[in-house]
């Protein structure tokens, strides 16, 4: 199980090694993304809160990524936050996502990152349901839901 000391680790000294890596121009990206999921996964944009049906939906499955399909989180890590985005406390594998440092808008967070194809997912924070403490705050329009 991955805690806050993991983030911190994986975020100031490297991340897990990914499965495999998936490298597009922005051109190529375009051709297979909508504007908004362009702006929000390669732009690091953040769409708007409860603007997703995904928020409020708990049935089984798998969250892959929007932009390469990796596998990245199984709905029975998922908790309703109330943030207005949908929130998770593990993802499927240590591997599958990638942490780094974001220090814009004045705050110092944890940016979340498919570690596949780098696409931007959401931040992280220490302020999750135990046991892990962790909520992984995502971008709906980041991910696909894959039925159980």
């Amino acid at each position: 199980m991955i805690k806050w000391a993991d983030i911190i680790r994986f975020t100031n000294k490297g991340n897990p090694l990914p499965d495999k890596k998936v490298e597009k121009t922005p051109e190529e990206w375009k051709q297979t993304l909508t504007p908004e999921e362009f702006q929000v996964t390669r732009l690091k944009g953040t769409e708007r809160s409860f603007s997703s049906e995904l928020c409020s939906l708990f049935d089984p499955g798998i969250y892959e990524c929007k932009c390469c399909g990796t596998l990245l989180f199984d709905a029975s890590e998922k908790f309703e936050s109330g943030t207005g985005w949908p929130s998770f406390t593990q993802p499927l594998k240590e591997n599958a996502i990638a942490y780094n440092a974001d220090k814009s808008h004045g705050m110092i967070r944890v940016e979340v990152v498919c570690n596949t194809c780098d696409a931007h997912l959401g931040h992280i924070f220490p302020d999750g349901p135990e046991p892990s403490g962790l909520r992984y705050c995502i971008n709906a329009i980041s991910l696909s839901k894959i039925k159980e």
